[in-house]
């Protein structure tokens, strides 16, 4: 059985920096500011043969308990009871200070183990605040560097002596499970099956939006807990954080992102940071859902988010949060289908669903529309029908004709899917105006029933055997 550990401390001591240390690679928001951690992040950490489940944590601070920083204390103070042992973190450089020492006082009462590092040993100076931290009375103090990778063999040794050295190296039982192997790139000719929906695999879904508009408290209300920190000041959440939990059977990996302002309004380098996070969670997901405050919905940037998420590739989902504050909701209601078709052209049959993430209304069809959504993300067509359904759509509107001579579309084949891309060879690709594009892309959502997903399409010229042969005189 694996063991849990907690990194804490003061702000600014080098708890996120550590902790992409240990996890060995950026997951963590690191900048000279204080407080650029928020909110708990878990991650997979390996230490000189150890393997644990590591912790970040936001800076402990005093602070009252209704305040921002108050509930950034009741998270980590959360992380601390979840862990079977806590890093507590000081720096060494710059010594201690009145928090350390009530931070050591709380970490003693909840009589826990706790391994006390002292970071930044490496700096100029550092001997009088690595021997102040004795002082704490938790021990010996493991000085390192995280930023560095210094005192790394002695941290384990330090974790390994805390938990104790069965608990340190248990082997968790390892299920054996069937190997995934990808879809090929191109299907045989001439059936009609499509291969079966694996919904074994957990599903990435991104929650993306503007400042404020609910992402965090809507992640709450899926838990049931509250796992993320939020409250009324915009901009609470700086980095992606994910969380997992099931639904009806299915394994759910979200992402809560920081929201995403213009870029003209995005100027100190933290809230860039926080942004290129939250583009990464995009890319990685597989489905993304766009949360609307439904009060102001379609501000420019809403409108920008989506078209950025659609650009990605990823499949998308609209969610028009603050359902409940709406009171005559017919209305409203057919005033955002009507803006949503209107809007977003690029997306057209995109699902929307109107949410409350205060008070639970709507998940469930938020939830199944992010379920049947991936579905078509995932969605692969035969050769044979493709081909079919190319001949009936030339049929019905042909191809135009350049320098007297009409294009002809030969032969289409998916390509590949998340999200479904095809080719079609052809006579003069160069040539294939963007309109009869939009009108092949149009048909095959409706006639393959592929709304609210990005279709790509490939022209390829078909090839003249006799092109590069010279005329003979």
């Amino acid at each position: 059985m694996s063991f849990t550990v907690a990194i804490v401390g003061r702000p600014n001591v080098g708890k996120s920096t550590l902790f992409n240390r240990l996890v060995g690679k950026k997951l963590a928001l690191v900048d000279d500011t204080p407080g650029v951690t928020r909110d708990r992040r878990p991650g997979d950490a390996r230490l000189m043969g150890l393997t644990f489940t590591i912790i970040d944590t936001a800076g402990l601070e005093e602070a009252d308990e209704e305040s921002l920083q108050g509930r950034m204390r009741a998270q980590t103070e959360a992380a601390i009871d979840e862990a079977d042992l806590s890093l507590f973190v000081v720096d060494a450089k710059n010594g201690l200070t009145p928090v350390d020492t009530a931070l050591a006082e709380m970490l003693r009462r909840r009589g826990k183990p706790v391994v006390l590092v002292a970071n930044k040993s490496e700096a100029r100076g550092s001997d009088s605040g690595f021997y102040d931290a004795y002082t704490l009375g938790l021990g010996e103090p493991t000085p390192i560097s995280a930023e560095h990778g210094q005192g790394m063999i002695d941290l384990r040794d330090a974790i390994v002596a805390a938990i104790g050295k069965d608990r340190a190296y248990a082997k968790e039982d390892v299920a054996v499970t069937d190997v995934d192997i990808p879809p090929s790139e191109n299907e045989a000719d001439g059936e009609d099956e499509e291969p079966i929906y694996d919904d074994t695999k957990p599903l990435r879904v991104a929650i993306v939006g503007r400042p404020n508009a609910g992402k965090s408290t809507l992640i709450n209300r899926f838990l049931g807990e509250d796992r993320l920190l939020t409250g009324p000041e915009a901009g609470i959440t700086r980095d992606s954080i994910s969380v997992e939990w099931d639904w009806r059977g299915r394994t759910i990996k979200m992402f809560d992102t920081a929201g995403m302002r213009r870029k003209a309004r995005v100027t100190e380098k933290l809230e860039k940071l926080s942004v290129a996070d939250a583009l990464r969670a995009i890319r990685f997901a597989e489905t993304v859902v766009i949360v609307f405050d439904a009060t102001i919905p379609f501000e420019k940037q809403d409108l920008q988010i989506v078209d950025l998420v659609l650009r990605e590739g990823r499949a998308a989902v609209l969610a028009f949060n603050k359902w409940d504050m709406i009171e005559d909701r017919q209305a409203v209601l057919a005033d955002l289908r009507e803006k949503t078709d209107r809007l977003l052209p690029q997306a057209r049959g995109i699902r929307a669903v109107p949410i409350s993430g205060q008070t639970g209304w709507g998940l469930d069809k938020l939830m199944q529309s992010i379920i049947d959504t991936d579905r078509v993300w995932n969605k692969r067509i035969s050769t044979a029908r493709l081909n079919r359904w190319l001949e009936t759509q030339q049929i019905q509107h042909p191809p135009p004709a350049v320098s007297g001579r009409r294009i002809k579309l030969k032969y289409m084949t998916q390509v590949k899917a998340r999200p479904p891309a095809f080719m079609i060879s052809c006579t003069r690709s160069d040539a294939l105006p963007e309109s009869y594009t939009r009108y092949l892309i149009n048909g095959l959502r409706a006639d393959f029933d592929m709304p609210s997903v990005p279709i790509r399409i490939h022209f390829r010229s078909a090839e003249n055997p006799f092109e590069s042969k010279k005329k003979r005189t």
